[in-house]
């Protein structure tokens, strides 16, 4: 990995060296409970064969001064997660899993958390703590830092026990929510630990009939504890250090960058029936660039961590597709993925697509955002190649302007709005996130701008386009002659692409056709900047919405047209020709490929995307107007209703 960050490796022989602390923690300890309450109900008979009674483990931090439990609650990691197997006295593998994930979890954390310590100086502080040193300001910075590395240890140890039980959760199926997690203490990381595992050892007792519910409750409580020890972590100070380096565990695979959590280099399986680009009639501009946003993200680099495409400019991270119903859209994303998933397939990558849907709403508050960043966390997880849709977009994230939208709808909405462009957004350029809607004028105008790319999916168009399509659905049981028409030769891609570009020299909407009209007439040929930037500005006087965003998204479709670079197939089907090259390799071949940004390219770009905007705008208003009119038909049928009740 070479981002800005300082990868440093974590040796195995540290990690092993504390398997006995972390065992003894896992075996027992007391906790009295300072934020959350106990679950003071009673608790599930256990099985004779299995001892409660374990030595306690007491943490000790130099310098830290602590009032004895008061109401101890013992708490016994080992006898708990056994206990979850219909009284079995022996350990299954399943448990055993689980134990040593723990295990190893804990280990870690307290790794990272004393290099963390050390990089901060908090060891010295410590010391001087211990024999009374410590006053004022050097109290407060020292408090400070043992919550920050609080913070560190918490995070760590959820994040991989996480990342090391993935392939069970995987198997386990359903899930279980915990609910809130409370007992967050940041004393020092010692206690920290305990107060989480205390919680883990409530939340299982309560929720765990099987071993299976274990690994569900497990995943559940180090989700929510991770996203909740972020938020803190992004208001906490001397936090800037972890932000800053990165961490490796090579035997595991798992890396620590900052607060991201990491999940393991999977392939999603794929039950989707996948199509080929042959039977995509139609849709020519959106079919080609699904097709080349396929080959531009078998460009990433696993070493580097980016992409030639996204440092060069030419990488589409999110891109809108919409059209009438029955146009297409779902076989579009059906085309993409088996074209992403047969080349990652050739070249061994792990190949990850989900999909964002209508079942991610949730009336729990607080859940339909949690659904939300884990769809983005693993669609974005570097370690894989990735495909993130999210079809139906108008019903799934609300409009902040409609009254009507769900409090999970708008979840959604702020999720999707600060990861697509938001001011923590890293464009890698190893996937991408495709929004897909039959009614994008319903989509809230900040969310539908941070797309950028614009698929108009207008299905078949032409007479050629319909025999095409006519023949291809009819399959192969029937012997009807096909006519005076040869096959698919509408749908070569390279021929109808031109032509689809072409037809963007003028505005296809009425409107913006206007406005068009009107600045050529006072202008001439719109061929220089400075003709073009009155153009944006009129098109912003006829449409408020069209902002220094909707700018940027042009230039960006622009860089998109300017690597407008034919990937060979053989590139696809041989890695060791490209996608097995260096970093500084590929980025050279692909510079070779380039070609220069071209007036005709420029005007093009900016009538489609201000073509979709007008479209959406038009769709929006007529809909406003039509809903108004029956609003005011009903008043008026209830008013005669009513008058006619009067009169009887």
């Amino acid at each position: 990995m070479s981002d800005a960050r300082n990868l440093m490796e974590l040796k195995e022989e540290a990690i092993r060296a504390r398997y006995d602390g972390a065992m003894a923690l896992l075996g027992g300890f007391d906790h009295a409970p300072r934020i959350a309450k106990a679950d003071i109900g009673p608790k599930p008979e256990r099985s004779s064969g299995i001892g409660v009674r374990r030595r306690p483990f007491r943490s000790t931090t130099p310098g830290l001064v602590t009032k004895p439990s008061a109401r101890p609650q013992g708490v016994h990691l080992i006898d708990t997660i056994k206990a979850a197997d219909d009284g079995d006295p022996l350990t299954s593998p399943l448990q055993a899993t689980v134990l040593q994930s723990l295990r190893r979890a804990l280990a870690v954390a307290n790794v990272v958390g004393d290099l963390y310590a050390d990089q901060i100086g908090l060891e010295k502080l410590k010391r001087d703590n211990l024999v009374g040193r410590l006053s004022g300001e050097l109290s407060v910075k020292f408090a400070e830092m043992l919550a920050a590395n609080a913070l560190v240890s918490l995070f760590v140890f959820a994040n991989m026990a996480n990342f090391l039980l993935a392939p069970s959760v995987a198997e386990a199926g359903d899930n279980i929510d915990i609910g809130e997690v409370r007992e967050i203490l940041t004393d020092n990381p010692g206690l920290a630990l305990e107060g989480a595992l205390w919680e883990l050892d409530q939340a299982i007792e309560k929720q765990a009939q099987t071993e299976n519910d274990v690994i569900a409750v497990i995943k559940s409580y180090s989700e929510k504890l991770m996203e909740k020890v972020a938020r803190r972590g992004d208001a906490a100070p001397r936090l800037e250090a972890f932000r800053a380096a990165s961490y490796r565990v090579e035997a595991d695979g798992f890396e620590v960058s900052g607060f991201a959590p990491a999940h393991k280099a999977q392939s999603s399986k794929l039950s989707m029936t996948f199509k080929k680009p042959t039977e995509v009639v139609g849709n020519h501009i959106a079919k080609y660039q699904a097709m080349k946003l396929s080959k531009m993200l078998m460009a990433y680099d696993f070493e580097r961590r980016l992409n030639p495409f996204a440092e060069l400019g030419g990488f589409i991270f999110t891109f809108m597709g919409d059209g009438m119903p029955g146009t297409g859209k779902t076989t579009l994303i059906q085309m993409m993925a088996g074209l992403i998933s047969g080349y990652c397939e050739v070249a061994g990558y792990a190949f990850r697509y989900q999909n964002l849907g209508t079942d991610s709403i949730d009336s729990y508050q607080g859940k339909s955002a949690q659904n939300a960043k884990a769809f983005i966390n693993n669609v974005l997880d570097p370690g894989v190649i990735g495909f993130g849709t999210i079809d139906d977009i108008d019903q799934l994230a609300g409009n902040r302007g409609d009254r009507q939208s769900s409090a999970g709808q708008l979840e959604i909405t702020a999720v999707l709005m600060e990861s697509f462009a938001g001011a923590n957004t890293v464009i890698r350029g190893n996937c991408t996130f495709g929004m897909f809607s039959n009614y994008p004028e319903n989509v809230d105008d900040a969310l539908r701008q941070r797309a950028g790319a614009r698929f108009l999916v207008d299905g078949p168009k032409t007479q050629a386009d319909y025999v095409d399509i006519l023949y291809l659905l009819m399959g192969d049981n029937h012997n009807i002659d096909v006519g005076a028409h040869d096959l698919f030769a509408a749908q070569e891609i390279k021929r109808a692409v031109a032509a689809s570009f072409a037809g963007h020299g003028r505005p296809q909407e009425q409107a913006l056709a206007n406005v068009f009209d009107r600045v050529a007439s006072q202008l001439g040929a719109l061929d220089t900047i400075a003709k073009m930037g009155a153009y944006l500005k009129a098109i912003q006087e006829a449409d408020a919405r069209f902002t220094g965003r909707a700018i940027k998204n042009i230039t960006d479709a622009v860089k998109v047209r300017a690597m407008d670079v034919e990937l060979p197939d053989e590139w696809m089907e041989k890695p060791e020709l490209f996608l097995f090259k260096d970093y500084e390799t590929k980025t050279a071949m692909l510079k070779g490929l380039m070609q220069p940004i071209t007036t005709d390219m420029l005007l093009q770009e900016i009538n489609r995307y201000a073509d979709s905007e007008f479209r959406y705008a038009d769709k929006s208003d007529e809909a406003a107007i039509e809903a108004a009119v029956r609003d005011m038909g009903r008043m008026d049928a209830a008013k005669r209703r009513y008058l006619g009740r009067e009169g009887t």
